[in-house]
């Protein structure tokens, strides 16, 4: 057995080099590690002791290309002049929420399905402690060929997010996630992008200029060590992270095909607050997002940030308030004050008899409503009867 102890030099080297070794949140490993250790885990691979051919090849294959030992300090040596810091689960900084991936079971017998385990460690640029930005947090995620109105949904549910004190979390690419991680900054606010690749290598690089600004003010974080390729399977990879380590996820806009989806799939199964932006019809950039309303009950619609707060808040917290029309004056009346109201012809004037009649009510009701609707400015009284008082109306503006 290891004689290492969780969160020290050599279990560090050691879940770093399972990292390299096997993909992030392979099950087999993830398990082994929990039953004996990181180091000891690391040791029965590279001794040809695996329990799964697939991963037996994986091993074999890449510790052919190198020592998986040396490459982890190497790894740990470029995160240390990059500024960077490796994050183990014995850290206090560990972001709890992502523990919940270890009972997480999904349909599909795929890979990606299948080993969606917790991180073994987590690299991180940044001074912020991980604990802390992810303990109020909000997901944005959605399509890269975002349009206008994505853009402009983003930019308002973000930024009103972090001026409510939350952590917007999204994965650094083009279109919904950019927007979300932009507003966030403008808004003086957190946000934490959450990468498929090394944390020296953002992807993509066309957002390199605002990856600085994350990394100075908020948190890059990956599960890779430096240096790592943003893989096509790694981002699929990251999303179960995405969906665990927050409290909810907004889908702004995602086509029927997309990683947005399948990340707030994983919010569903994970039991956290999985939210979804409409969008019209006709877009192709919202096929994905009511095909999730369709498919997933627990889904909600949130159209602001008011209600995107209610469903990730404490119970009490924040109340969205109801939409409502412009307030009238006879929204207040009683049910037969409205029957005579709505009794009284639109132009020209009537006797209270005639009214009587129209509404189905006696005279004397139909006298006393009238005094009453009168003094809500309702009707006027003239010499021939009653008639509907006019609104009034707005002066126009004068020159500017």
């Amino acid at each position: 057995m290891s004689g290492s102890r969780p969160g020290d030099d050599a279990d560090r080297m050691a879940r770093v080099a399972l990292t390299w070794l096997a993909e992030p949140g392979n099950r087999a490993v993830w398990q082994l590690v929990q039953a004996g250790g990181a180091e000891a885990t690391l040791n029965r691979l590279l001794d040809g002791d695996v329990p799964e051919s697939t991963l037996r090849a994986a091993v074999i294959s890449r510790s052919s290309v190198g020592d998986p030992r040396r490459l982890a300090e190497a790894a740990l040596r470029r995160a240390d002049r990059l500024g960077a810091r490796v994050v183990v689960p014995a850290d206090p900084e560990w972001p709890a929420g992502v523990d919940t991936l270890s009972t997480l079971e999904l349909d599909g017998g795929d890979r990606i399905n299948r080993d969606v385990r917790p991180p073994l460690c987590l690299w991180v640029r940044g001074a912020r402690r991980l604990d802390e930005a992810f303990a109020r947090s909000v997901a944005v995620v959605g399509a890269r060929a975002a349009t206008s109105y994505g853009i402009h949904v983003t930019n308002e549910l973000a930024y009103g997010l972090a001026e409510h004190g939350w952590t917007v979390v999204s994965g650094g690419a083009f279109g919904i996630d950019a927007a979300a991680h932009r507003a966030a900054l403008t808004a003086d606010g957190l946000t934490v992008a959450v990468l498929a690749c090394g944390v020296d290598r953002p992807y993509p690089v066309g957002n390199s200029a605002m990856f600085e600004q994350i990394a100075e003010s908020g948190l890059l974080m990956s599960e890779w060590p430096p240096g790592s390729d943003p893989l096509r399977h790694r981002f699929l990879i990251r999303n179960r992270v995405i969906a665990a380590a927050t409290a909810g996820t907004v889908i702004v806009e995602a086509a029927a095909r997309s990683g947005a989806v399948q990340t707030l799939s994983r919010t569903v199964a994970l039991g956290r607050r999985a939210m979804v932006v409409p969008g019209p019809v006709t877009s192709a950039m919202s096929v994905g997002c009511h095909e999730l309303l369709r498919r997933h009950p627990e889904t909600v619609v949130v159209t602001g940030t008011a209600q995107v707060l209610e469903e990730v808040g404490r119970i009490g917290e924040y109340l969205a308030e109801i939409p409502r029309g412009r307030d009238h004056a006879r929204d207040d009346l009683d049910e037969d004050s409205a029957l005579v109201l709505e009794a009284i012809p639109r132009r020209g004037t009537v006797g209270p008899e005639e009214l009587a009649a129209r509404a189905g009510l006696g005279v004397r009701t139909v006298l006393r409503r009238l005094s009453l609707l009168e003094m809500a400015g309702l009707v006027v009284r003239r010499s021939d009867g009653v008639a509907l008082a006019r609104p009034t109306r707005r002066a126009p503006p004068g020159p500017v």
